[in-house]
């Protein structure tokens, strides 16, 4: 009985002590919680003193009456004048033009603050670095009356929004900061709890930030008891310890030991103040689905290739286009053409002392012919072999990285019709395009094409499930999502829904089944009459969102349970505010093609909008010059490398949008639905005069004036308004023109088109427009 007494006595002063720790913990917590909610108290009424006292000066008799006279120079000075604090105050003139003109010196948070003053029409507050630091600002629509003339901006000293962190009362193993994004403006305690600090963090009041708290473990108290119960649980080890060493003092009788009970166990008195524990349900893997293999095809008709003066071999110049090459299987390509790029390809490998390349291939069904040709040019060059047989575009990507060639080629004809085929090309680690693109042609043209002495070797090896276990490893859904895959019969029917499963959704696939001849609607999710059954499904179905891949897999489109199409545009918003909360301040590309509400979004989250080209491989090669974390195009391209390799992948552009969309409490069509919209048109395609697309737009560039549109000639002609935006610029691919415009509304969108109508018939009067 002595030893009972002595664990049981030992049990209450570990218990005692455990519930001193968890009431210390708890007074901490309050303290800081206390503290905290009064700092984003204190915050949230010093910013909106500064946003009313904003509004108060811009309705003033005197700086209404510099706007009348557009002296935005005297409104700034008369919003500044007796206002206690302002460091500076500037208008900027709609549009913002020489605040763009001046990125990236400039900084992009003075541009990003008035974005959002215009997007939110009203005051608002951010911290941007400005004057060589980190200062408050507060912007707002400069009104002259009921005409917005531009944006009012106010510089301020920063403790106006850090005061009462700096201020409130941290203990040492606490840790307070101010968060605006990832970016935490101050900091008070212990910074070594920063990263734990967002459990405890609570909104500041009419602001975009929060206050941030964080303390050090406390450790756990047995059975996760509070203080109260740990101190209930002493006491009641006491007592038992008070009674086995009474007992021990009573001389022991045969009779006691029969009239009295066994005590109990160390175990059973745990047990008893615990209670029982439930068992954890088990948990069941889903299944993959199997894919389909498409049939044998038929073989097509050689094509003779052209011979030149001197006897060497020349093929058809036009199948090499800007991005990749591209041809009519039986016309311009077929297997020997196939095999003289494939050499083309090698003796560019070969310069570079590069040995080992992956080739794969989308389901057409002249695929396995383009293949064999592919793959004996390669190896009459010596250079080694991966075949990886069935597999989307990215697909053939990542298997570049996951075995460390660096070279690939995807044997693909993309979106285009049945008869196509085509191959896009990594060397070292480029998408080949241009100049790299041409080069090759020029090879074969003049008969530059390496032969080694002996031919390389060929394996085949399947990287699927390395594809979908990475992507697995990377993302998991927070809920479950049901939803519909469209793959239009191209090759991502094979793994996309296996991947979707994997990463936690409930997927039901949509014309999934491999098919080289695509008998249900052509494998291109930028056209909306291909979304119209995806839609009819997802309504079906009351799914949560439809997803729709092009033919080879790295195109994206996505649809809601409403029937709305959510554009790439609109898409890459919602990345962009993803990939921005974890990396502030990275570069965001995106293509002349997107809304111009994009760079505002993107400054609004702290990041760097950068327009450029379009065309896939020009997106890549710009990513990897400015270090960019993320890209998109407006065909439904999306290059994440973030997590991700950089390339453009539609299926893991699926999984991140179904991540993100796990994450909220509302709904899939809510989320998106509330991303910035406006009116636009699709893609308008009109033939080029005289099939010459690039000269008609060099010669509109040169003549084409906008009376007040802040112009681009990155890609063709972009004019920007406030209100909305135009674009003609010539297509990569094919002899036409590509026009698109965006407008706020359906009166801002008719007048930029025939703005545009009145530059394009001036130009050339014959020409023939559908708008």
């Amino acid at each position: 009985m002595p030893v009972v007494a002595v664990v049981c006595g030992l049990l209450a002063l570990w218990l005692a002590w455990c519930g001193w720790v968890q009431f210390q913990a708890h007074s901490r917590e309050s303290a800081l919680t206390g503290t905290r909610d009064q700092a984003a108290r204190q915050v949230s009424e010093s910013v909106a003193k500064q946003l009313a006292e904003l509004d108060k000066r811009l309705q003033s008799p005197a700086v209404q009456a510099a706007l009348a006279q557009n002296d935005f120079n005297a409104a700034a000075a008369a919003i500044k004048q007796g206002w206690a604090g302002a460091e500076s105050a500037e208008i900027f003139p709609d549009g913002f033009e020489s605040q763009y003109a001046g990125l990236p010196k400039q900084g992009f948070g003075k541009v990003g603050i008035a974005e959002n003053a215009v997007a939110e029409n009203k005051a608002v507050a951010a911290i941007v670095r400005d004057a060589g630091g980190p200062k408050l600002a507060v912007a707002a629509p400069a009104n002259n009356g009921p005409v917005r003339v531009g944006v009012a901006y106010v510089r301020l000293p920063l403790d106006q929004a850090t005061g009462p962190i700096a201020s409130g009362n941290v203990r040492d193993d606490s840790y307070l900061a101010l968060r605006q994004g990832s970016y935490s403006v101050a900091e008070r305690g212990d910074k070594e709890l920063a990263s734990g600090a967002e459990v405890l963090a609570v909104p500041v009041k009419g602001t975009t930030w929060r206050v941030a708290a964080g303390l050090p473990d406390a450790g756990n108290a047995p059975f996760g008891m509070g203080a109260l119960p740990c101190w209930i649980s002493a006491l009641v080890f006491v007592i038992l310890g008070w009674l086995a060493l009474r007992a021990g003092r009573r001389p022991v009788r045969a009779a006691d030991d029969a009239d009295h009970a066994e005590a109990p166990t160390l175990s059973q008195m745990q047990a008893a103040v615990a209670g029982p524990v439930a068992a954890a349900p088990a948990v069941v893997a889903p299944a993959a689905a199997a894919s389909d293999t498409p049939e044998a095809p038929p073989q097509p008709r050689a094509v003779e290739p052209a011979k030149g003066p001197a006897g060497q071999v020349l093929i058809d110049k036009s199948i090499f286009r800007a991005y990749d090459i591209r041809g009519i299987v039986g016309k311009t390509l077929d297997h020997g053409v196939a095999e003289l790029i494939g050499q083309a390809i090698g003796s560019l490998m070969t310069e570079r002392g590069l040995h080992d390349i992956v080739v794969g291939r989308d389901g057409r069904l002249s695929g396995p012919d383009m293949v064999d040709g592919l793959v004996r040019g390669l190896r009459k060059t010596g250079r080694n072999v991966v075949d990886i047989g069935l597999a989307a575009t990215p697909v053939v990507y990542f298997a570049a990285y996951q075995l460390r060639t660096g070279c690939c080629v995807a044997v693909t004809g993309s979106h285009n019709p049945p008869d196509y085929n085509g191959f896009k090309i990594v060397v070292g680690g480029e998408t080949l395009s241009g100049k790299a693109i041409e080069d090759l042609y020029a090879r074969i043209a003049e008969d530059r094409l390496h032969e080694s002495a002996s031919p390389g070797n060929v394996q085949q090896r399947d990287v699927s499930k390395d594809y979908i276990d990475r992507i697995a490893s990377d993302v998991q859904l927070d809920r479950r999502l049901k939803v519909v895959v469209d793959a239009g019969n191209g090759v991502a029917g094979a793994i996309a829904p296996q991947v979707l499963t994997a990463i936690g959704a409930d997927v039901t696939p949509l014309y999934c089944e491999v098919d080289g001849t695509f008998p249900n609607h052509h494998p291109d999710p930028s056209e909306a009459h291909n979304l119209e059954d995806l839609i009819k499904m997802v309504k079906r179905l009351d799914a949560d969102i439809g997803v729709a891949f092009d033919g080879d897999g790295d195109r994206l489109g996505v649809v809601t349970k409403d029937g709305h199409n959510i554009f790439p545009d609109r898409l890459l918003m919602l990345f962009a505010a993803d990939v921005l909360e974890r990396n502030p301040g990275a570069v965001i590309v995106y293509d002349v093609k997107c809304t111009g509400r994009l760079p505002g979004q993107i400054l609004r989250h702290g990041g760097s909008p950068l327009m450029w080209k379009t065309g896939h491989s020009l997106i890549k090669a710009k990513m990897r010059e400015t270090d960019a974390e993320l890209a998109g195009e407006m065909s439904g391209h999306f290059f994440f490398k973030e997590r991700w390799f950089g390339f453009d992948d539609g299926i893991y552009a699926a999984s991140r949008l179904l991540e993100i969309l796990a994450s909220r409490s509302t709904s899939p069509s809510d989320v998106l639905d509330a991303l910035p919209d406006g009116v636009s048109t699709a893609e308008i395609k009109v033939p080029a005069p005289n099939d010459d697309p690039h000269a008609f737009v060099d010669l509109f560039k040169a003549k084409a004036k906008f009376e007040g549109g802040r112009l681009s000639s990155i890609d063709g002609l972009r004019a920007d308004w406030p209100d909305g935006w135009g674009l003609v610029r010539a297509s990569n691919t094919t002899p036409v023109l590509v026009l698109r415009f965006d407008g706020d509304n359906k009166d801002a969108l008719a007048r930029i088109q025939n703005a545009f109508r009145e530059q394009l018939l001036a130009v050339r009067p014959d020409l023939v427009l559908p708008f």
